[in-house]
């Protein structure tokens, strides 16, 4: 008589805190992403925003120096979350996507694994461009330090997703020095870098069709209290269903080349 023996699936699909660590781990043994994603946006906001006149000019119920630093905050956001998905690319270069196909993690909890792990890396990166902020002039009502630096975090979760499919997409192990410059594009095509009043007609209305103009708008109206909410929330919910579909799609054809 022959045995049979059954493997019990793991709970959550394979989802759990020590999973989460063990990644954490891998995650932060990249030196350069974590300086590039932590420090460029505290830099930007030092050269761009923290100047005499942007400390003095107001800015909703706060100075130009604080509306930049929120918008800088919220491009350090789509830096962290983008690059922690991203880091499948560098599996994939290795077969370890192959690899899981023999494990019981399942798809969606393994997406669930790198999505929670971008969203650690852009918490930090927003706590690290507002401590600047602090302490270089930036001025906020003391209710709107909490709620756009949580804004920009949780609405940031578009671009984990975004990294998480094109990093099934991009076959590069440097897949970063690809998506920078088209974080860049789309920060300034969805007025994150410019308003989008200031954009004129034609390019306010292209703006509000990309993934960045929704986190924007959130993550800035505790400031300002000005722009469509509903708009920019839709903006970001299909925006995140759309690359978190593909992400799951991408990594179901990955595991199933075994």
């Amino acid at each position: 008589m022959t045995a049979t023996v059954q493997r019990s699936l793991p709970r959550f699909g394979g989802f759990s805190a020590g999973v989460v660590r063990l990644e954490l781990r891998r995650l932060v043994r990249n030196r350069r992403t974590v300086i590039f994603t932590l420090v460029m946006p505290a830099v930007f906001y030092l050269l761009f925003g923290s100047s005499e006149a942007y400390r003095t000019e107001r800015a909703g119920a706060g100075n130009v120096a604080g509306f930049v630093l929120v918008s800088m905050a919220v491009y350090g956001a789509m830096l962290a979350t983008t690059s922690g998905g991203a880091m499948v690319a560098v599996e994939r270069a290795a077969g370890w996507s192959r690899q899981l196909r023999l494990t019981p993690l399942r798809p969606a909890a393994y997406i669930a694994v790198k999505l929670v792990l971008a969203m650690i890396l852009g918490a930090v990166s927003v706590a690290v461009a507002f401590a600047v902020g602090a302490v270089a002039g930036a001025q906020l009502p003391a209710a709107a330090w909490v709620e756009c630096g949580v804004l920009a975090w949780v609405c940031a979760l578009v671009f984990a997703a975004f990294g998480l499919f094109m990093g099934y997409l991009l076959p590069s192990e440097n897949v970063m020095q690809i998506l920078g410059p088209v974080l860049a594009v789309l920060s300034f095509a969805g007025g994150l870098f410019v308003p989008v009043d200031q954009l004129g007609t034609t390019f306010a209305t292209i703006a509000k069709f990309t993934p960045v103009y929704g986190v924007g708008e959130i993550a800035r109206y505790p400031l300002v209290h000005d722009g469509n909410l509903w708009l920019a929330a839709l903006n970001v919910v299909v925006w995140t269903a759309l690359f978190a579909g593909g992400a799951v799609w991408r990594f179901r054809r990955d595991t199933a080349r075994v």
